[in-house]
């Protein structure tokens, strides 16, 4: 069985991740590239379907682990009756070839080592023909258009198709290891010094942290989380996917399970403001590049999600032989979603492009005659219903947030247009502004519940209308906004954390239940301070910062019964989520400090 999902940790290169158990256990990789067929696949099945664990061979009394500061290092401390070892774990950038590289090091007295590797290429169906290397300086492995070198000091044999390996390593010894991916029609590379390797690492990690412009009461969360969404990008095309894993389940033991290993419009404009408001502007030029490059084409092909690179075929197929992590079926690879008609993204590329704008971004005008394409068709379909947000599939319903954010789109293109003097027809797109203003607070108030509905004329509440304010559609001096925040604090958490929506009350196609939605969370604490409950907002956030794991990182809900993290991990939204509201609420405490003539950190420190 796989570890919890919270005692996972992630280690990346900038194209693909690798999670890391605390016990030492690598039970999810994909490669060349995120979205590519794992080979270590235990994650979502059993131990035979593909991991690589080095441990002590013997009883461990304490094992503690930390990333090396600033960076993307994993350190595991072992503790056991005859000594202490670290293993360190991490992914080298790119020299033509992608590495994992593992290093014990022995830190006092005198360990017995095990390291136990299982390869299994797609998704654990392929055993691999394994050789050892010409040089004999480790084994060469191979299944169809894949190939994993793996160099190490250690005698390596093969037992019941695992390679296995016992070593003893002494305070001052290292010993590392290095499993290496090239297509199988290359040469193995090269071997390396791992060291070298590793110290290289650590100084562009360190170097990239370096360049962050956080400070304050919440800077190292913050930094965490920056670090986290930098690994998440495609250092190739500029893309971020959602999360490096696919088919952790929002309920254990349940259906609802997706491939997010895929870059989303959605997550566009909130991650365009983290990178920006953090000093990360060719982070944040290279994310708005990828996404004008895959908005290119006709209006009517929008899609919702894209590719590492912008491919817009993402078929969904399931994964017979896989159980699922924890018993939890279906395993999907692919995204049938990418096909749904979610008005939102239109106000989510306009947001976000005017974002980049106003943030002084250089300019990329050459996406304006797209953009202005874009909200002349959202004219012709705002009126439609779709799929939402939250991508049911249980039917088309006029869902509010969509019909919020076609309003957004159009506001978004106005405001262009007003402060930077590009061309569109403004008296049409004013007009559109106030119909679809109008049609929102007609059809989507429930005067009964005191707040929006999550669909027109409807009766239940929706998380995403907490972003009313946020976005401008009203103030949040409305009595409509708080009534809509409070009732959704009444009546749409679980334990104090905020649902999506009620799965039980919504026809979205799926079995119900899930864990509460993180980012819902940290929307609520926005939306508490946007009202004036700052002390609630501030709780409210210090709480989500304490379900992060052991070394920082959230999944996509939490699960308050169980108490266990749940969804695909880490999550990219949450992350981003949790870097803005810790800028929103700082920003406050520096204001109140300057007001009383403070410094302006003295509050957030």
């Amino acid at each position: 069985m796989p570890s919890r999902i919270e005692d996972y940790a992630l280690i990346g290169d900038g194209q693909t991740a690798a999670l890391v158990a605390r016990d030492g256990s690598v039970d999810w990789l994909c490669w060349p590239r995120f979205d590519a067929p794992a080979c270590f696949a235990a994650l979502l099945g059993t131990r035979d379907h593909g991991r690589w664990q080095i441990a002590p061979a013997g009883e461990v009394s304490q094992v503690r682990r930390r990333y090396r500061e600033g960076t993307l290092i994993l350190e595991t401390d072992f503790d056991t009756p005859t000594g202490s070892v670290t293993l360190v774990d991490f992914m080298p950038l790119r020299n033509g070839w992608s590495e994992m590289i593992r290093v014990v090091i022995g830190k006092s007295g005198s360990v017995d080592m095990k390291m136990d590797m299982i390869l299994r290429f797609d998704y654990g169906s392929a055993v691999p023909w394994v050789t050892r290397l010409p040089d004999d300086s480790g084994l060469r492995a191979v299944a169809g258009p894949d190939m994993v070198t793996l160099r190490t000091p250690v005698d390596l044999i093969g037992v019941n198709l695992h390679t296995e390996a016992t070593f003893r390593v002494d305070a001052g010894q290292t010993v590392p290891f290095t499993l290496a991916y090239t297509p199988s029609h290359q040469s193995p590379p090269p071997a390396g010094n791992a060291l070298n390797a590793l110290a290289k690492t650590e100084t562009y990690w360190r170097e990239w942290s370096n360049r962050s412009t956080v400070s304050g009461r919440y800077a190292e969360p913050i930094q965490r989380s920056l670090i986290t969404l930098k690994a998440l990008a495609y250092e190739p095309t500029g893309g971020i996917v959602a999360a490096p894993t696919t088919s952790l389940p929002e309920a254990i033991g349940g259906t609802r399970n997706w491939d997010y290993r895929y870059c989303w419009l959605r997550d566009a404009t909130i991650t365009l403001l983290a990178l920006m408001r953090c000093g990360y502007y060719d982070e944040a030029s290279q994310w708005r590049d990828w996404l004008s490059r895959a908005i290119a084409g006709s209006p009517e092909q929008l899609r919702i999600m894209y590719g590492l690179a912008g491919e817009r075929r993402l078929p969904e197929w399931e994964v017979a032989w896989l159980p699922g992590y924890e018993n939890s079926a279906p395993v999907r690879i692919g995204n049938q979603a990418v096909d749904q008609l979610q008005l939102d993204v239109y106000g989510e590329v306009m947001n976000a492009l005017h974002v980049a704008r106003a943030g002084g971004l250089p300019a990329d005008e050459a996406s304006w005659p797209i953009q202005v394409a874009l909200v002349e068709h959202l004219g012709k379909i705002w009126t439609q219903p779709d799929e939402g947000i939250w991508e049911v599939r249980g039917g088309r319903q006029n869902f509010t947030f969509s019909k919020v954010m076609a309003w957004v789109a159009v506001d978004r293109a106005i405001c262009s247009a007003e402060r930077f003097g590009v061309e569109g027809p403004l008296d049409k797109w004013r007009q559109m502004r106030a119909k679809i203003h109008a049609d929102v607070c007609s059809n989507a108030w429930n005067s009964k519940l005191q707040s929006f509905t999550q669909a027109y004329n409807g009766h239940t509440l929706d998380a995403s209308l907490l972003l009313i304010p946020q976005l401008g559609f009203l103030p949040a001096t409305d009595p409509r906004v708080r009534g809509t925040i409070e009732a959704i604090e009444r009546e749409l958490t679980d334990g104090g954390l905020v649902l999506r929506y009620r799965t039980e009350h919504t026809a979205d196609g799926l079995p119900p239940g899930e864990g509460t939605f993180l980012a819902c969370s940290f929307w609520m604490a926005d939306a508490l301070k946007l009202i004036g409950r700052r002390e609630d907002a501030s709780a409210l956030f210090e709480r989500l910062l304490a379900l992060r794991n052991d070394v920082g990182l959230l999944a996509e809900e939490y699960d308050v019964v169980r108490k266990r993290q749940v969804g695909n991990f880490p999550q990219a939204f949450s992350h981003v989520s949790l870097v803005n509201t810790g800028l929103n609420l700082m920003r406050h405490e520096q204001e109140i400090a300057r007001a009383a003539g403070q410094p302006a950190d003295a509050a957030a420190a």
